[in-house]
This record gives structure tokens, sequence and C-alpha cells, in this order.
């Protein structure tokens, strides 16, 4: 399956992986994005699954919270493209003693599991590159569906629109005047940041958000907003 995610100036980025990039992520999230991640692991994990997966692992955040609060019996799955990010994964895994993960290179289009492998998907702060004007998103959408068993879950955290205006609006200026230039500046990835702030500017409401995903044939859609709906934790049923 063609990927196009070639074209985009995150892939430079993450195939790069500035030594900033974890620091970076606590630091113009205020440390927040840890919490946020946390809930997302303990939703996936809520239904005592057998087989999860961290999709779009990156360093490994989401995939280290998982192994640390699933049962030593839960087999758990990491997904990523870019292999010096899964060099940095697995050095935080083995660091903090939670080698217990399949750290696996390979692209989200056509991942290398068997339709209805998982019990449950997770993916933190990386459904917004998979779905915010990428003409692959029906793909990897389609792919997520293919690689959970019937009634399986999937849960993503990412930024959303916050429904009050005036918080929308510093939301807003935060990314642009805050993320995009600290974050250009600090990780040398001008490009890079600014797409992750526009991205997140312009981002789906919720509304739409949850149509597209339910047009992509999950049976039931339910977000929680997180932190005025700066964020939001999505849980999904196929």
């Amino acid at each position: 399956m063609k990927h196009h995610t070639a074209s985009r100036p995150l892939q430079k980025m993450f195939m790069a992986v500035p030594p900033s990039y974890d620091r970076l992520n606590r630091l113009l999230t205020l440390r927040i994005d840890e919490l946020w991640r946390s809930k997302a692991a303990k939703s996936v994990l809520s239904n005592s699954p057998a087989k999860v997966l961290d999709l779009c692992t990156g360093t490994g955040d989401l995939a280290l919270r998982l192994r640390k609060y699933a049962s030593p019996q839960t087999q758990i799955s990491a997904l990523d493209y870019s292999a010096p990010m899964l060099a940095v994964a697995k050095d935080k895994a083995s660091k903090r003693k939670r080698e217990a993960i399949d750290f696996r290179q390979g692209d989200a289009a056509s991942m290398p599991f068997d339709d209805g492998f998982f019990d449950a998907v997770g993916i933190a702060f990386a459904f917004r590159n998979l779905t915010y004007k990428n003409p692959d998103r029906e793909v990897f959408l389609k792919e997520i569906l293919r690689v959970l068993r019937p009634n399986g879950k999937f849960v993503a955290v990412e930024t959303s629109q916050p429904g009050n205006k005036g918080l929308r609006k510093l939301f807003h200026l935060y990314m642009r005047w805050v993320t995009q230039p600290i974050g250009g500046l600090l990780s040398g990835h001008q490009g890079a940041y600014r797409y992750l702030a526009h991205s997140a500017i312009d981002y789906y409401h919720p509304r739409e958000l949850k149509q597209i995903l339910l047009d992509a044939g999950f049976s039931s859609v339910n977000y929680t907003p997180l932190a005025g709906g700066m964020a939001a934790l999505w849980e999904c049923r196929k």
C-alpha cells in the first residue's frame, strides 16, 4: 500500500529524533501530556485485554505505561515506522526494566499483524498525523479496524478543539506563539513544529471527528474532553 507521509515535514523530524523530542513534549505541555497518556493506557486496559497495540509508538511513552499497568500475561506490541524512534523507545524500556514489549518497525497503512489480532489498540498524540489532511486517512482507519477483533476497543488521546470560544482562542494562540517558535528553535525542525501547531489549530471539532470514525466503520464512538477540550480521549468499538 502506498504511504504518503514521506512528503510531510514530520517524517524528517521523526527519523532524525532530536534528543530534545521527549523534553520538548514535557516542556510544551507542562507535563500534562503524561497524565493524559496514563488515562489512555488505563482505558486501553479497562477490559483486561490479552493483546494490545500502541500504534505510532514514537519513543514508547504509551507502550511503557501499558506495560506498567497491564498484567504480566498481557501481550504488548508497539509499532512505528521510525527506526531511530524505536531505538529510543527500546532504550527507555530497558532502563525502566520493562523489556516485555514487542517493538516493531512497520507502516500504519499495512501493519504486520493478522486480522483481528488485537483486543485493543491505543494511540497517543499521533492520531492527528494519520487523519489531518492525510490522503491515506481511510486506509489507516480501515487498517486499525482490520487488526482489531470484533468488539475490540480503539483508544486515542489527541489534541482537540475547546468548546469555549475564549479557551479555544487561547489554545490556538499558545500553539502559534509558544509551541511553534519554541519547538522549532529548540529542536532545529521549524517546519515540523509549524505543521504540529497548525494541524492542532485546524484539527477537527469533536463532532466532525466522531462522524469520521463512525463513517470508517466503528460501531460506537465516545469522547471525553480533557483540560477544557484542549485534548480529548476517544474510546471506540469495532
